[in-house]
């Protein structure tokens, strides 16, 4: 459910407001831990899907603020990589206190449209490479060691991603 206000049309082009998504009997979009759950576990299959997903921005569009219980979730998140950032496309979706960004910016409200497209354009001209790997600190020293003999931070980089998809490991 994506509703956010409530309002029933009273014919001859008269509309009540009825209320916002707080009043509402269902719970809308990201507020609803199920629509969560099924963003951050579908961000996952996809980074773990192939090589290849690990150049794709993920970004989890809704139209509401996230509950609150979500907001250290969201953070880490963004600052792992899986995601990179959970935006509401509705800047005032309630007259009440709600979420507008969290401490980390795992989750933004987005005011308007030069704010998405300087987000998006900074997203899509940054060279964003995800990894992850559970190692031994013995084997990311060895990675380390390894790709630091490249000359230039981007070859390094490169060097690194592609060692932990070797076999390198003790």
């Amino acid at each position: 459910m994506s509703i956010v206000s409530n309002y029933k049309y009273l014919g001859k082009d008269s509309v009540l407001y009825v209320g916002d998504y707080k009043t509402h009997r269902g719970t809308p979009s990201l507020l609803r831990s199920d629509s969560m759950l099924k963003a951050i576990g579908k961000s996952i299959n996809l980074r773990v899907s192939s090589k290849d997903a690990r150049k794709i921005p993920i970004v989890i569009l809704g139209n509401s603020p996230i509950q609150e219980s979500y907001a250290a979730k969201v953070d880490m998140l963004k600052q792992s990589g899986v995601v990179q950032g959970f935006w509401s496309l509705h800047p005032n979706p309630t007259e009440q206190e709600h979420i507008k960004c969290t401490d980390k910016k795992g989750f933004l409200t987005i005011n308007n449209t030069n704010e998405i497209y300087a987000l998006c354009l900074n997203m899509i001209n940054n060279d964003l490479s995800y990894f992850s790997a559970m190692l031994s600190k013995q084997t990311i020293g060895k990675i380390i060691s390894i790709a630091n003999l490249e000359k230039t931070n981007e070859s390094k980089a490169e060097k690194f991603l592609s060692l932990l998809n070797e076999d390198i490991h003790e």
